[in-house]
């Protein structure tokens, strides 16, 4: 059974990341590209601040608590323990797949913490934000798909590492979300 699994994730991967070209290549590399989205942190901050004001210093510590767990549970924890080769280490995948710029990452890749990262964080501000920032919300739900997808479509995770850390990332968020909420600032 779980050999069918891995099989069925291998030509899911496999069909996905075949579908490059010309136009999306640097579309999706730059997805992945933790620098580019400075400016887009920024904005979210811009509004945190402006939505929350003394309060947001509490956000903003709970975000980096948030992106800490995230991170250090999906890059350290479950990779170190699971040790599974991302399709871009893997022998039998060499000649089959489409690598971005970026290169091959590391060598294990179950799970992905930009997946588990920015899923987390979309939980969390959806949790979060009052309901005039819906169009936010969809953009973000929109921004952490496009992160995920990057992350198959540049040949470094299979669709299984981006879909649990995708549950991973929401349910830490979800748990940052209602700490948040018991904390005296935001119990009011």
């Amino acid at each position: 059974m779980i050999e069918k699994i891995k099989d069925l994730d291998t030509q899911l991967f496999l069909y996905l990341n075949e579908k490059h070209n010309q136009f999306f290549d640097p579309i999706m590399y730059w997805a992945s590209h933790k620098w580019f989205w400075l400016p887009f942190y920024a904005f979210l901050i811009f509004v945190l601040i402006k939505e929350f004001k003394k309060k947001s210093v509490y956000v903003l510590l709970a975000i980096g608590f948030l992106i800490t767990i995230c991170d250090q549970t999906a890059s350290h924890l479950i990779k170190n323990l699971v040790k599974r080769l991302r399709p871009s280490h893997e022998p039998s995948l060499q000649n089959l797949i489409h690598l971005s710029e970026a290169g091959p990452g590391g060598q294990y890749g179950f799970i992905s913490s930009h997946s588990a990262n920015a899923f987390g964080l979309v939980t969390f501000l959806i949790l979060l934000l009052p309901k005039k920032y819906n169009w936010l919300k969809i953009t973000l739900v929109l921004w952490a798909i496009l992160v995920a997808y990057s992350r198959i479509y540049n040949g470094v995770h299979y669709p299984s590492d981006v879909i649990v850390a995708m549950f991973l990332g929401i349910l830490y968020g979800y748990l940052v979300a209602i700490l948040l909420h018991k904390t005296k600032p935001f119990s009011n």
